[in-house]
């Protein structure tokens, strides 16, 4: 049986930009009693939940990107191939602004050997990022679509 891990990404006054901490609301609320699913809100403080990465085989990542000249709501699956690179030795990383490529980077840093290869990013096609906590309806209807993606990808792996 695999651990998995569930990252999302967002900052929850900025409109659209909450929509990666949304998905993750809805799977906190389902897998809750599931001690093979790790779900971590990289919201604020993000950093020192890294370390918590340790011992998980999978890793899943739900952000929101912007200027996809896609339209909004749109859905891209990156393959993993896309994220593993180099890791990013950046001092002026902040904590509470760091995005999903700035802490895969610090995570394969910080975990060496132990930094699983499986890793999956959704990102969701957005626009507004106004000092607003209203997440749009095109937006919510996304994110509602990646939750039922991952459970449906947790279900094949047998973790649900």
């Amino acid at each position: 049986m695999s651990k998995v891990a569930i990252m999302g990404f967002g900052n929850p006054v900025r409109s659209d930009d909450v929509v990666g901490i949304y998905v993750i609301e809805k799977l906190q609320k389902e897998l809750k009693d599931n001690s093979d699913v790790s779900i971590f809100d990289m919201g604020t403080g993000a950093f020192e939940v890294l370390f918590g990465l340790k011992g998980h085989d999978k890793i899943i990542l739900v952000d929101a990107v912007v200027n996809t000249s896609e339209p909004i709501g749109s859905i891209f699956k990156v393959p993993a191939e896309e994220v593993l690179r180099t890791p990013e030795n950046n001092p002026l990383v902040f904590l509470h602004s760091i995005k999903w490529d700035q802490a895969l980077s610090y995570a394969k840093k910080i975990l060496r050997e132990d930094y699983p290869e499986d890793i999956q990013v959704y990102l969701i096609a957005i626009e507004e990022t106004k000092m607003d906590i209203q997440l749009s309806k095109t937006v919510q209807d996304a994110g509602d679509k990646v939750y039922d993606y991952i459970m449906e990808e947790l279900k094949q792996i047998e973790v649900v």
